[in-house]
Order: structure tokens, then C-alpha cells, then sequence
């Protein structure tokens, strides 16, 4: 697949609207409360018995963090009082319990993520209860085969953390940077010299991690095209196998926390814009390939190969690979995709516990999807990991006439195809390096929802 990009800043002007990332689809405004934790559980047991078994993939949420980051739009719980975290695990081990019991033990879990909040937020021993825990539970692969991947602060890990997380399985490894400008990480309360990130890099490789990836955010105040040359330029150092490059969405009327930042102190539009050029010059010019939306990857790295040999999939945590995986989430606002169903479990803490004890999966609200939702699924999904989409394909998974299915998404797309954005010809839609910066509008153009939900509570696409 076309793997380049091209940086055109009057068209990103054009279309910088409002649109979802899609990390699934239909997105989760269109969750809802009739997909209760017994519907979820009837669609997981519904997935066992294929054969071969079908792998799972475990999503663990830590929502535990020791102090705030200005800018976290996260479902987190900022405390200093550890035993808060100690009873999470104690609801966490219920919870995995009742999930293990809805899977036959031959689905080996091959994919493995900690997210957060902060998952170094726990303490050592308490890393490897939660390893046993969900050991009990679930048949976790051993295997060279298998991707267990954490997400760490640099700051909140212990002398031995990184060596246990390597005794313990995982093989891959996601460190908070945001940005390296002390300026900068006053502004946004994440003090994090570039000597405690390098030494969680140097650690995680001495102990067998595969993959380092940097999540970096643009956007934020005091940056400039200046100074964040300077972060990458530190970052580049470190040759991460993968990068992530958000754009920070300032939504102060959501997030209580980005009430302290001093909205004078952000880039314009046209800075930011020319951060994200700049950016895109640095890390190709530096041999990286952009996978879309905000990733980039070293070609060797797994992602990069799952693009090219059109296995890779977008889910909650953005681009993963092993796209036929069930996705099982365990914790508080855990997002979960098991068989052609979404469910999302109950946000707070209290509404977790309480129902844990009442002995049901905090499974709160999902969906089950339609013949059309996965129809349209697979389309944008194809758009968002390959940017392209064969209509013969397409019609021979779903039994369709593409052009009679979508000839009013097509129409949406004349104009982009004029701006040469995209090419739309012989039995294809392919997404032109131009246009690549605008998968969301692409894939827009084939949501059946947005015009019944509008697109004003969505971030901006560039």
C-alpha cells in the first residue's frame, strides 16, 4: 500500500473540521444501555467452539495516577493513598474471574495491554499479582508470538519495575513524554527530565522489550516550531521503534484539570499546523513511516509490516496489530469488541465495586452491531489502516453491490477527489499521499450516523 504522505497546508485548512478518530465504528456515542453485562455475556460465549480457537486480547485499565497532568483527558484517580489501589486490584481479580469464565481455556491470549491512567502507579508485587491474577483466568501465550505491552510513566517506576515487567512476559513498552521542554512541562504539571526517559529506554531494552514507543503531544503552551524541534530532535536520540503524535484538544468545559492552563499560552492554528509539518518532515526524513492518523513506526516494526501485509486494526488504544483477536477490557471505563459486539464497563469506581459485589460484570452499556454497521466498519476500517478500499473485496465478505450501497458516500468524495485526495477508479478507492492526513474525512463519508448526531462533539481532524 502507498505508505508516503504529502503536507499541503491550505488543503488541511480546508478541511480541518470536526470529525471521530474512529477507533471503532459505530463510535461510541452510539453505545447504549440495552447491551447489559447478560447480553455481553451470551455474545462471549457465542465466540467460542471456532476452529481454530480464536485468540483474545486482554485490555487492563489502571486508573491510578500520584499527581495530574494538566492537559489528561483520561479516566483517571489522582490519589497518594495506595491502598485505594490495593482494593482495585481485589475487585480487578473478581472481575477477571467472571470474564475468564465466559472463555474456553484453548484461547490463548496472545495480545496484552496495561493502560491509564498509570499502570507503574502500582507497586511491584502488585505488577506480578495482577500478572497472576489474570494467569488463573485466562491461558496467557508464553510464546516469542506473543505482544504484552505496558504503558509507563518514566517518572513513577521503581529501580527494579522494568526488569520485573520483562520477568513478567512483557515485550513491548509505551513511555509518556508529551515534551522534553522544561518550559513546556511547567506549563502542563509534567516535570520529566530527558534523563529518566532515556534510562526507562535503556532499561526496557536491556531486558528483552522489542518495541519503545513515545506517545508526544503538540498543541500545548509555550510550544513552538522551535522548541518542539528540539523534543524531536531528543526523541530521535532514542530511536523509539514507534512514535505517537497527538494534536491536544483544549476542552476546558470537559476536563476540570485543563482549567489550569492558560489558554494565552497555546500555539495558534497556523503554529500548531506548522508543528505538525514540521514533524512530519523530521520523523520521515529520519526514516519513519506514517501509518496514519498520529503513529509512526520504524519500517522493520511490526506495525508497519501489519499495514503492508494488511493485517492491522484500529481499536481504543489506536493502531494494534492481530486484528482478529476478541478484544476482552477489564477495569473502569474498559472498552471492550468480543464477536460482533462493543460493551463498555461503568466508569466510577463505587458504580464498579458495587456491581462486582453484587456478583455481575460491570458492564454497563454497548452495541450489538448490524449487518450495515459491519458492512461499514469494514470499509472504514480499511480507509483508516490501509487507506484504500477494493469494492470486490468488499462485496464478496458482505454480499453487496458496493456502488448501490454507497454511491452518496462516493458523491461526498468528488470533491476530495478534485482536490486530489483521493482516486476513485477501476473497482477502487485509494486514499493519495495528499490526502492521507485526512483519513477521518475519508472515512466520513461512509458514517451513517453523523447526520443524525452532527460532528460538534468531536476533536478537530488536524
Amino acid at each position: 500500500m502507498e505508505q508516503r504522505l504529502v503536507f499541503d497546508p491550505e488543503i488541511l485548512r480546508r478541511y480541518d473540521v470536526s470529525g471521530p478518530r474512529y477507533t471503532s465504528y459505530p463510535t461510541a456515542p452510539q453505545f447504549h444501555e440495552g447491551l447489559d453485562d447478560r447480553a455481553y455475556a451470551e455474545a462471549a460465549q457465542s465466540t467460542n467452539g471456532a476452529e481454530p480457537a480464536r485468540p483474545l486480547s486482554l485490555y487492563v485499565h489502571v486508573p491510578f495516577c500520584d499527581t495530574v497532568c494538566f492537559y489528561c483527558a483520561c479516566n483517571k484517580v489522582v490519589t497518594g493513598n495506595y491502598q485505594r489501589a490495593q482494593r482495585y486490584l481485589h475487585y480487578l481479580e473478581r472481575e477477571a474471574e467472571l470474564q475468564g469464565e465466559l472463555f474456553d481455556w484453548d484461547r490463548r491470549v496472545g495480545q496484552l495491554h496495561f493502560g491509564g491512567g498509570t499502570p507503574t502507579y502500582l507497586g511491584d508485587e502488585d505488577l506480578r499479582r495482577v500478572m497472576e491474577i489474570l494467569g488463573r483466568h485466562f491461558r496467557l501465550d508464553d510464546s516469542d508470538a506473543r505482544e504484552f505491552s505496558i504503558e509507563i510513566d518514566p517518572r513513577a517506576v521503581r529501580p527494579g519495575t522494568i526488569p520485573l515487567l520483562g520477568e513478567l512476559g512483557f515485550n513491548r513498552i509505551s513511555l509518556g513524554v508529551q515534551d522534553f521542554d522544561p518550559d513546556v512541562q511547567r506549563a502542563v504539571n509534567r516535570i520529566q527530565p530527558f534523563e529518566v526517559t532515556a534510562k526507562a529506554v535503556e532499561q526496557a531494552r536491556a531486558n528483552g522489550f522489542e518495541s519503545t514507543n513515545f506517545d508526544l503531544i503538540y498543541g500545548l503552551p509555550l510550544q513552538t516550531v522551535e522548541t518542539y524541534t528540539r523534543t524531536l530532535e531528543r526523541a530521535l536520540e532514542l530511536r523509539p521503534e514507534r512514535l505517537a503524535i497527538y494534536n491536544y484538544a483544549h476542552l476546558p468545559q470537559m476536563f476540570k484539570t485543563q482549567r489550569q492552563i492558560r489558554e494565552a499560552d497555546l500555539p495558534d492554528a497556523a503554529e500548531k499546523l506548522a508543528i505538525l509539518e514540521t514533524t512530519i518532515k523530521r520523523l520521515t526524513d529520519a526514516g519513519y513511516v506514517y501509518i496514519g492518523m498520529d503513529h509512526f513506526a520504524l519500517p522493520d516494526d511490526e506495525l508497519a509490516e501489519a499495514q503492508r501485509a494488511g493485517t492491522l486494526q484500529r481499536n481504543f488504544q489506536g493502531y494494534s496489530t492481530r486484528a482478529e483477536y476478541d478484544l476482552v477490557a477489564l477495569g473502569p471505563t474498559a472498552i471492550g469488541k468480543v464477536g460482533a459486539t462493543y460493551s463498555q464497563n461503568l466508569r466510577e469506581l463505587d458504580a464498579y465495586y458495587a456491581r462486582l459485589d453484587a456478583g455481575r460484570l460491570p458492564v454497563f452499556r454497548g452495541l450489538a452491531l448490524s449487518a450495515d454497521d459491519r458492512l461499514r466498519r469494514d470499509v472504514i476500517s480499511e480507509l483508516m489502516c490501509h487507506s484504500r478500499v477494493d469494492f470486490a473485496a468488499i462485496e464478496a465478505r458482505h454480499g453487496i453491490v458496493f456502488g448501490e450501497v454507497f454511491g452518496d458516500a462516493l458523491r461526498r468524495l468528488q470533491g476530495m477527489e478534485a482536490d486530489g485526495l483521493v482516486r476513485i477508479a477501476r473497482g477502487r478507492l485509494d486514499v493519495l499521499p495528499r490526502g492521507r492526513l485526512l483519513l477521518r474525512n475519508v472515512a466520513m463519508a461512509f458514517d451513517a450516523y453523523l447526520a443524525t448526531e452532527g460532528q460538534q462533539r468531536y476533536s478537530k481532524v488536524v
